[in-house]
């Protein structure tokens, strides 16, 4: 890790902390305490198992992916990538660390660069369209009551949806429509050179192509390989179900009565949509004004839902970043050829 990344970590830590006080503040400390005694711990091993079997699916996406490509990575290799990408993510704006970061994890294991940036492409793609039919059966199942109680929220989630939309989109284009594409680029850049100079534009322009012309290059090992491909959308699904699964059961944990399942994995799914709009790293603030706004609605006393907003941000956010720490310390496990 760099200086800046540190100092990022520590920061968000501390942002952590002051958040959990800010909430705290006019909370009875006798009332938290009792709660805090009360907890059923068996309910709180299962939240964090969940998140441990989610990084462990997606490393198994990995070795999928990575089947037949290398022959050097093993399932110690494969668990470090998953918890290093939650650790970059969470340091920084919108989670743009995670990609790159793994990309550094990968070839460390004597990945080579190209092929750790194709089962990047590929993972990531996966992903994106796997989020985006969760949010979408969401969508399905939950948006009209959190619309009818919620409404700024619900603009928020729209908005999200939108841009997951657009993303996906724009990765279909590239993949399917390649010359298109590259016109439409072209026309979008002309506006933008109203405001900027010709020659950054130009810049932007080659810049973009290259772009297209890798991703297009590297989407071609999808169209050829159905079978990774359906095994790493199941997968994923399974990865994003346990990880949706968390704040289920930190409720049981706090003794929540009348719980049910699908309604608290929707609005997880919401929650996460609402999070990725946030410029600040982890979405600090916004993940937890949301989580404590939506699930305020399951009847819980005030001092229960500031500490079901701490346990579940412990488990599906800062527990990522120390075992990211960890897996950082843990160096690849290298096999040589005889």
């Amino acid at each position: 890790m760099s200086r800046v990344n540190k100092i990022v970590f520590v920061v968000m830590l501390a942002i952590g902390c002051g958040i959990f006080a800010y909430e705290s503040r006019s909370l009875n400390f006798n009332q938290l305490v009792g709660d805090v005694s009360r907890l059923k711990w068996g309910w709180l091993l299962v939240a964090l198992a969940c998140m441990l079997i989610s990084w462990g699916f997606e490393a198994v996406v990995l070795r999928v992916f990575l089947k037949g490509r290398t022959e050097q990575f093993n399932v110690h290799n494969a668990v470090r990538i998953p918890l290093i990408e939650q650790l970059f993510n969470a340091i920084t704006p919108f989670s743009t660390g995670g990609q790159p970061a793994q990309l550094v994890a990968l070839m460390q294991s004597k990945v080579e660069a190209g092929q750790a940036s194709s089962v990047l492409l590929m993972k990531f793609i996966v992903y994106q369209f796997m989020v985006l039919v969760n949010f979408l059966l969401s969508m399905i199942v939950g948006f009209s009551q959190v619309s009818k109680h919620f409404g700024t929220l619900s603009i928020l989630i729209s908005f999200g949806l939108i841009i997951h939309v657009v993303v996906l989109v724009a990765l279909l284009l590239i993949m399917y429509y390649n010359r298109f594409t590259k016109q439409l680029v072209r026309l979008l850049l002309i506006p933008v050179g109203w405001f900027v100079s010709q020659k950054r534009v130009a810049t932007w322009h080659a810049l973009l192509l290259v772009k297209i012309d890798t991703f297009y290059a590297e989407s071609l090992h999808l169209k050829r390989e159905p079978v990774k491909l359906l095994k790493g959308c199941l997968l994923t699904l399974g990865q994003l179900g346990f990880y949706y699964s968390v704040p289920y059961f930190v409720l049981l944990a706090l003794g929540a009565q009348n719980v049910n399942y699908l309604q608290v994995m929707v609005l997880h799914i919401m929650i996460v949509m609402i999070v990725s709009l946030f410029p600040i790293p982890g979405g600090s603030g916004g993940a937890e004004y949301s989580f404590k706004t939506l699930f305020a609605t399951f009847s819980l006393s005030s001092s229960k839902l500031v500490l079901a907003m701490l346990l579940w941000r412990l488990f599906t956010y800062y527990l990522g970043m120390f075992m990211g720490i960890l897996a950082l310390a843990v160096k690849p496990k290298l096999t040589t050829k005889k």
